[in-house]
């Protein structure tokens, strides 16, 4: 397996480079943004390991970048350890994101996982529901399997992988009250990783992009004192 570490401080690109090529790992480091992309134009690359703080710009726009692009594994590796740095990490599309200083152990760990869920090992066997990869709501088409949203008229709406986790929980959970708890658990099973605080932020980006009125949401409700409830027909064809 090739993987890329962009990081702009040169012993912990030495440190990557040493350890996971000492566990069988083929190592490109890049020290910039730059050099990062022409790698990813080069040799095949099957997961990326990014710092936020690169000379040359931010590492949130290249993982922003690789996911609009593609479905290359990224784990955030970065001495920003606020939520908010997290957050907005994960629901650009990172699979992961690990603080500095960091264990090698731990990360290595994380690369043998992050490719595990990508590759489907380990995955247990889908259920006929999860099977049926396309459900229609409301004036929306969602593709469970591609990951795909798309109106009527066939115009495709972007989901970060946060929100695409959070709809799919929906989508297969509709007329029922759902708590916060049940929502971070569910989305979490999808892979995405979301915090509880997020929850909320990811309601309002969805209403924004679903709701024919945000401000009056039709499908996606709020229950007060409760949770959330998905209030319309779901199709499966």
């Amino acid at each position: 397996m090739h993987i890329l570490a962009v990081d702009d401080d040169e012993p912990v690109r030495e440190l990557l480079a040493s350890y996971l090529a000492s566990e069988g790992y083929r190592v490109t480091t890049a020290p910039d943004t730059a050099t990062a992309k022409q790698a990813l134009d080069g040799d095949p690359i099957d997961l990326v390991i990014c710092d936020l703080r690169l000379p040359d710009g931010d590492g949130l726009g290249l993982v922003r970048q690789i996911r609009t692009e593609s479905h290359l594994p990224v784990i955030i590796l970065s001495s920003k350890d606020q939520d908010v740095d997290r957050i907005v990490g994960l629901e650009l599309g990172a699979d992961d994101y690990l603080t500095k200083p960091f264990n090698p152990r731990e990360l290595l760990a994380r690369i043998k996982a992050v490719l595990r869920r990508v590759s489907g090992e380990g995955r247990p066997p889908r259920s006929p529901d999860e099977l049926r990869a396309v459900v229609q709501f409301a004036n929306w088409e969602l593709d469970l399997t591609a990951q795909r949203l798309r109106g009527q008229d066939g115009r495709e709406v972007e989901l970060t992988k946060a929100e695409f986790g959070l709809l799919a929980a929906f989508v297969k959970r509709p007329q029922r009250v759902l708590t916060r708890d049940q929502l971070l658990d569910l989305t979490r099973a999808d892979g995405a990783e979301v915090f509880d605080r997020s929850i909320d932020v990811l309601i309002l980006r969805l209403r924004r992009k679903i709701e024919a009125n945000p401000k009056e949401p039709r499908i996606i409700k709020t229950e007060r004192g409760a949770g959330y409830v998905f209030d319309a027909k779901v199709k499966t064809i």
